[in-house]
C-alpha cells in the first residue's frame, strides 16, 4: 500500500539486521526500538502513540519470550506486528444495523477529505450485500456538492434524496430529516447522510453537524479523515470526537504517496475503531478495515486473506469448476484464456493484488515497472482471432498469425508470446487438475514434483558427449567411461533465470536434505 510504502522500507531494513543474529543483547533490543521509532516519527505518527508503542515493545523485547526463543528475530518482528494490531484497533469493528431499519449512517469531516466519493463506495458496498442504501444530500454549502452527489450515486446505481439545489440555499438539518422520512416511505434500509465539511476546524461547522446529529439520530457516525493530512490528523480526530462524537473511523486516500501517520495514530488517540479504508479513486477501492490485515501489510508480511476474498468476489465457482474440467480433460481453449484474464482483471488493478503477496516490497522496482494494460492488448490479440483459430491454435500459421497482428495493433512477435503462453499455462493447468505438481517455465520442475501426482519413474538421461567434433566426442565419452571428467567441461548449475548457481554445501548433493524436504512437506501441509 502506497501510504505505508516509505515506513515499510525502513522496518523490513531494521529486521533485516536482526536476522543475522543468534541472540539478541540489551543494546541489539535497543538500537532496533530507536530505529522503530525513527520511522514511526518519519511516517508522521503522533509522538504519544510513538512512546507508548516503542515502550511496550522494548519491555516485551527485553523479556523471556525474545531471550528464550530459538529465533529471536522472528519474535522481535511478531512482537511489532501485534503491537501494531493494537494501536490500529485490535479487532475490526463492523456496522452495526438498527434493529428496526432504516439505519442511519451520518458522515462527517473536513472538505477535501472524500465524503461525498465514500459516501457512493459504502452505499455500493452495502447493496452488494443485499441493503437498498439511499443517499442524502445535506451537505448544501459546498459548490456543486448536491450535483456530485447525484452522479456519484448514480454511478453506484443507488437512489438520491436530493431535494435543494444547494450552493448555500436550503437547509441542511431539514433536508437530512426528510431523507430519513423518504427512506421509510420508499422501504430504503440504511440512510447514508453526506455533511458539509470545511477547510479546517470552526463554530459553525461544528454547530451544524451537532444539530443534524440530534435530528436524525444515527446508529453511526463515520469520521472521513484523509490519510494524507499527516500530525494535524490528532488534532482534527479531537475536535470532531469533542464537537460532534463518531463512533466510527474511514480512512480515505490509502493509495496515496503521504507518510500514512494518521492511519496508526486516530485510532489509538480517540479510541475510535478504523472501520473501512478507501484505497483509490474507483468505486470499488473500498475495504473494511482488518487492523491485523494491515500490519501484515505494513511489515510485508503480505494479506493473503484480503487476496482471496477478492477473488472469491470475482470468480464464479461454477465457471472455475468448469475450468478445471477443460483442464483435466485438455480441451481448454484460447476463448476460456480470454475469460479468465477478463475475470482477473475484474479483481482489479494487478499491482495492488501483488502487493498483497508476502515479501512483495522486495519486487517493488518490478511492480513499478508491470504495465496493467498488458492484459488490454492480449485480449485484443485473442479478439482479433476467428472463432476457428480460437478453439484450434495450431491452425495459427503464419499468415494467419501476420493477420491477427494486423487487427489487433501488434506484432507477430507478440502473438507468437501468447501462443506460447497460453500452450504452457494450459500444460502447467492440466498437470495441477491431475494432482501433479507444475513444471514452471523458466524454473524446472517445483520442489516435491510428483509428491500429488503420477509417480511414474523418469527414465534417466544418457550421459555422453554433445560435441559436434567426431574426435573431440570420442575423447569425450572416453573420459565419461572411465569414470573422469571431461576436460573444458563445466558443473551445471545456475538457476532458470540464467543466474549463476551457487556451490553445492558440504555433503549434500546440490539439493535438500531429508529433514528440508520433510519440513518443507509439513509446511504445505502435505
Amino acid at each position: 500500500m502506497a501510504t505505508f510504502g516509505n515506513l515499510s522500507d525502513r522496518l523490513a531494513e531494521t529486521f533485516k539486521n536482526l536476522r543475522t543474529k543468534g541472540k539478541l543483547s540489551a543494546a541489539d533490543v535497543d538500537g532496533t526500538v530507536r530505529e522503530i521509532r525513527r520511522a514511526l516519527l518519519d511516517a508522521d505518527v503522533a509522538l504519544d502513540v510513538v512512546k507508548d508503542f516503542t515502550g511496550k515493545v522494548r519491555e516485551r523485547a527485553l523479556g523471556d519470550e525474545v531471550s528464550k526463543a530459538l529465533n529471536p528475530a522472528q519474535q522481535v518482528v511478531r512482537i511489532v506486528n501485534e503491537e501494531l494490531v493494537e494501536i490500529l484497533g485490535g479487532q475490526q469493528r463492523r456496522l452495526e444495523f438498527a434493529k428496526k431499519p432504516p439505519t442511519i449512517i451520518m458522515l462527517a469531516g473536513l472538505q477535501g477529505a472524500g465524503k461525498t466519493t465514500l459516501a457512493g463506495k459504502l452505499a455500493k458496498w452495502l447493496a452488494k450485500d443485499g441493503h437498498t442504501p439511499v443517499l442524502v444530500a445535506a451537505d448544501l454549502q459546498r459548490p456543486n456538492a448536491v450535483t456530485q452527489l447525484q452522479v456519484v450515486g448514480q454511478q453506484a446505481g443507488v437512489a438520491v434524496f436530493a431535494p435543494e439545489p444547494g450552493n448555500g440555499v436550503g437547509n441542511p438539518v431539514q433536508v437530512a430529516r426528510d431523507g430519513v422520512k423518504f427512506a421509510q416511505q420508499k422501504m430504503h434500509d440504511v440512510v447514508i447522510v453526506d455533511t458539509a465539511g470545511r477547510l479546517g476546524v470552526d463554530a459553525d461547522m461544528m454547530k451544524q453537524a451537532s444539530d443534524i446529529r440530534a435530528a436524525i439520530g444515527p446508529d453511526e457516525v463515520l469520521f472521513v479523515i484523509d490519510a494524507m493530512i499527516g500530525q494535524d490528523a490528532v488534532a482534527t480526530a479531537r475536535a470532531f470526537q469533542d464537537g460532534v462524537d463518531f463512533t466510527g473511523v474511514v480512512l480515505t486516500k490509502l493509495d496515496g504517496d503521504a507518510r500514512g501517520g494518521a492511519a496508526l495514530s486516530v485510532a489509538s488517540i480517540t479510541g475510535r475503531p478504523i472501520m473501512f479504508a478507501s484505497t483509490g479513486e474507483g468505486l470499488d477501492d473500498f475495504e473494511p478495515f482488518h487492523p491485523d490485515r494491515m500490519a501484515s501489510r505494513i511489515l510485508d508480511l503480505g494479506d493473503i486473506l484480503t487476496l482471496i476474498e477478492q477473488a472469491q468476489g470475482a470468480f464464479d465457482e461454477d465457471e472455475a469448476r468448469k475450468m478445471a474440467e477443460k483442464f483435466s480433460t485438455d480441451t481448454f481453449t484460447l476463448d476460456d484464456f480470454l475469460g479468465q484474464m477478463q475475470q482477473l482483471r475484474n479483481m482489479g488493478s494487478i499491482k495492488k493484488m501483488m502487493s498483497m503477496l508476502p515479501g512483495a516490497g522486495a519486487m517493488k522496482q518490478q511492480l513499478e515497472n508491470f504495465d496493467e494494460r498488458e492484459i488490454v492488448r492480449t485480449e485484443a490479440i485473442i479478439q482479433s482471432m476467428t472463432k476457428a483459430e480460437r478453439t484450434t491454435p495450431k491452425l495459427l500459421n503464419g499468415s494467419r498469425r501476420l493477420r491477427i497482428a494486423r487487427g489487433a495493433g501488434s506484432t507477430v512477435t507478440e502473438v507468437n508470446q501468447l501462443v506460447q503462453r497460453f500452450e504452457q499455462a494450459a500444460k502447467m493447468m492440466k498437470t495441477v487438475a491431475k494432482g501433479g505438481m507444475p513444471n514452471i517455465p523458466g524454473m524446472g520442475p517445483m520442489a516435491g514434483a510428483g509428491l500429488g501426482g503420477n509417480r511414474g519413474k523418469q527414465q534417466p538421461k544418457k550421459k555422453g558427449s554433445k560435441s559436434g567434433n567426431p574426435a573431440k566426442r570420442a575423447a569425450e565419452n572416453a573420459a565419461l567411461a572411465s569414470g573422469e571428467k571431461p576436460a573444458g567441461a563445466v558443473a551445471a548449475g545456475g538457476t532458470g533465470f540464467g543466474l549463476g548457481g551457487s556451490k553445492p554445501a558440504a555433503g549434500k548433493a546440490g539439493g535438500p536434505t531429508e529433514d528440508e524436504m520433510a519440513a518443507l512437506q509439513k509446511m504445505l501441509g502435505r
